[in-house]
């Protein structure tokens, strides 16, 4: 029996993402088991930094009241210790979010590198929203 070729590409292609799962073992940033109402909290009384880690036009068609910017296209190209430090202290809690979930995934990496205690959400910005997070006055 022959396998045709989609089905045969789909089975290389996981084949490969599993060895590359192996071959590149560490521990990666996994989305918070906070609930969102722990996250409003700790924003709310200043234990925490809601860090939004989109890109430029998506941060100016919408963001949160209370979050900080900073994209990930600029975590990726390098940010300066000095400049981390001055966005976000490494006494809080950070709580990053993108669209989807998962651009925060990569900041978090990144940004536990640099020592902070990163809690990404899974929750994306329009979800955030509708949960009662608060937007930002245009």
């Amino acid at each position: 029996m022959t396998i045709p070729f989609p089905i045969r590409r789909l089975w290389s292609l996981l084949f490969l993402m599993g060895i590359i799962c192996v071959a590149a073992p560490g521990v990666a940033a996994e989305h918070t088991k906070d609930s969102l109402d722990t996250v409003k909290k700790a924003v709310a009384e200043n234990k925490a930094v809601l860090l939004d880690v989109r890109e430029k036009a998506e941060w100016e068609q919408g963001h949160l009241r209370d979050a900080t910017f900073l994209a990930l296209s600029a975590l990726r190209r390098g940010v300066k210790a000095d400049e981390l430090d001055r966005l976000l202290p490494k006494d809080k809690v950070i709580y990053c979010h993108c669209a989807s979930g998962v651009r925060c995934l990569q900041a978090a990496d990144i940004l536990k590198k640099n020592g902070y205690d990163v809690r990404p959400l899974k929750a994306g910005y329009k979800e955030l929203v509708k949960s009662g997070f608060t937007p930002a006055e245009k």
